[in-house]
């Protein structure tokens, strides 16, 4: 009995020690392993330091160039102190990783992080000093005030459901599916949807350009779970609601690629935020190499409003 108890406890030892760790199948997943899987990404969530809350607020008591320029040097040292963290976090992995993949990882992190830091900065710098700018605002709201953006443009919370789309289609939508986002609709389709329901509420609708998404929806955090290498198809928008954006808003990352009004060169809309069955770094908020052609529908392309007040 005695030994048959050892046994048992050996094994759930050795079972726990086995559950705690990647397999050899995730670990050769060359999209999730760096994820789920990855104990170098960072995971805080920086709060605004006590400098840039001072600076912030004497902006907002005096808009002038001398509070904004102060604004903006210390919105510089904030993001410089990441791209630091950062470099300093490749350069410890260089000599302490047992995995070579954890320093390309970190490596195309720190490349990234440099590379879009004008974008940064300059999105930073709209948002607070947006008079609408309330640092930690957590409010479950159809529309949120989009941030840097002018003063009657809000956001939607999330991208239009089948349900919403049906009170203007007409379509029954199929039981369990009604929180889906709606896809298969093209630029007119919304067009024509946004004309209807603004005339319903009594507003503008429309979808937003490209840089109006980037600034709803923020960077998109490195550790962030939605709906990407997980469902494999659409889910409800809701699903992974601890994952806002920068303005509020859910579900801009994964789950459907959605409509913006700019066009590239050929006349193709660009589309953003990734969907259920894209690459995860292609949901990157900056990525901006995906096009659709506004006349066709697709399975995986949906779409967010912009409400103008």
């Amino acid at each position: 009995m005695k030994k048959n108890s050892i046994l048992m406890t050996c094994l759930f030892i050795c079972f726990a020690s086995f559950a705690e760790k990647p397999s050899k199948m995730q670990l050769s997943n060359p999209e999730g392993k760096i994820y789920k899987y990855n104990t170098t990404i960072e995971k805080e969530r920086p709060e605004l330091n006590e400098a840039t809350q001072k600076a912030i607020l004497e902006y907002r008591k005096n808009p002038s160039q001398k509070n904004y320029d102060a604004l903006l040097v210390q919105v510089n040292l904030n993001y410089d102190d990441v791209i630091a963290r950062k470099v300093a976090k490749l350069e410890e992995l260089k000599t302490s990783a047992r995995y070579e993949y954890q320093i390309t990882d970190m490596q195309d992190i720190v490349d990234e992080t440099i590379a879009v830091r004008d974008l940064r900065i300059k999105q930073s710098m709209a948002r607070f000093t947006d008079p609408r700018f309330v640092e930690n605002r957590i409010k479950n709201e159809d529309f949120h005030p989009l941030l840097g953006a002018a003063l009657n443009v809000y956001v939607a919370h999330t991208p239009v459901t089948n349900s919403q789309y049906a009170e203007f289609s007409g379509k029954k939508v199929k039981p369990g599916e009604e929180n889906l986002p709606v896809v298969n609709v093209n630029i007119k389709d919304i067009e024509k949807y946004c004309a209807w329901r603004g005339k319903k509420d009594g507003c503008k609708y429309r979808i937003p350009t490209e840089y109006e998404w980037q600034l709803a929806a923020g960077h998109m955090p490195k550790d962030a779970d939605f709906n990407v290498e997980e469902d494999r198809k659409l889910t409800p928008v809701e699903k992974y609601s601890q994952t806002t954006g920068a303005s509020g808003g859910i579900d801009f990352w994964g789950n459907v690629w959605e409509w913006t009004s700019t066009k590239d060169e050929d006349g193709k809309f660009f589309v953003k935020g990734g969907a259920y069955d894209s690459k995860r770094m292609d949901c990157r908020s900056e990525n901006n190499e995906q096009t659709r052609d506004g006349k066709i529908r697709y399975k995986n392309v949906g779409f967010r409003l912009i409400m103008e007040k």
